[in-house]
């Protein structure tokens, strides 16, 4: 069985669901380049809850967690089956607790980008959420915890933004960023490639460029997962470096 990486991916708009454009050719390379999981476990930015949830269903179901957009974004189905039995292992490698629940399903943090990387939807797929009053230390320290299910071939995807600040939007800056958007984007990718966890784990110490990055942490914390399941001896490679709209970065780390 292969060893398998890590990978955070910028998700951005739903919308990259249903269209081809450079985030989801990117997205399609990098299942073309890695080994084929066998299970997938996906932190998404849009299970934010109280507590740390398993998502433990044998076939989650599809959410449409957005509103809004084209009758076509609804029509999307992620079928795949669940994993009980690598969530049951999950339960068993966090150290604090935690608990299974079904309420939710695969949400378009998940599938806008599986629908690109795994089309035929073959590979069992399960949520864990993101403890909202959980410290980015306690996030961190999970994904180490689960760092071993890569021995057994699965894929911990955590799906966000680095930068994600919808209220900041800038329609007439469709392909630019912000200075500050840029300016904490690559405090992040330099914090990465020199594997100073540390630092991103202290973002808040950046003052006023952090706030206006991550307003919230939910679409910042999957990256944590991603970090404490990687290895020192990972390859890194960055996809997507780029940034939308003044305030999102697509910004995407593929650890191998």
């Amino acid at each position: 069985m292969s060893r398998m990486p890590v990978l955070f991916v910028g998700h951005g708009s739903p919308m990259n669901a249903i269209e081809d454009n450079e985030y989801t050719r990117g997205w399609r390379s990098i299942a073309e380049r890695i080994p084929k999981p066998e299970v997938i476990l996906s932190v998404s930015a849009h299970w934010y809850t109280k507590e740390t949830k398993i998502m433990n269903d044998e076939n989650p179901r599809t959410i449409y967690d957005m509103y809004g957009f084209p009758r076509e974004l609804y029509e999307v189905s992620y079928n795949t089956a669940g994993s009980p039995d690598t969530a049951r292992v999950c339960g068993e490698l966090i150290s604090r607790e935690t608990i299974y629940d079904n309420s939710w399903g695969i949400d378009h943090g998940t599938w806008s980008v599986l629908v690109h990387m795994y089309p035929e939807r073959d590979i069992p797929v399960f949520q864990i959420s993101i403890d909202a009053y959980a410290s980015p230390r306690e996030h961190y320290i999970i994904g180490q915890e689960l760092r071993s299910l890569r021995e057994q071939g699965v894929l911990i995807l955590g799906s966000g933004n680095i930068v994600h600040n919808l209220r900041l939007v800038d329609w007439h800056r469709a392909d630019k960023g912000f200075d500050w958007a840029y300016e904490f984007d690559d405090y992040i990718y330099e914090s990465i490639l020199n594997r100073n966890h540390d630092n991103i784990l202290k973002y808040n110490e950046l003052g006023n460029i952090a706030k206006l990055a991550v307003p919230t942490p939910d679409h910042f914390y999957p990256l944590l997962y991603v970090l404490g399941a990687s290895d020192e001896d990972d390859k890194i490679t960055v996809y997507n470096k780029s940034c939308e709209l003044g305030s999102l970065t697509m910004t995407t780390y593929l650890m191998e």
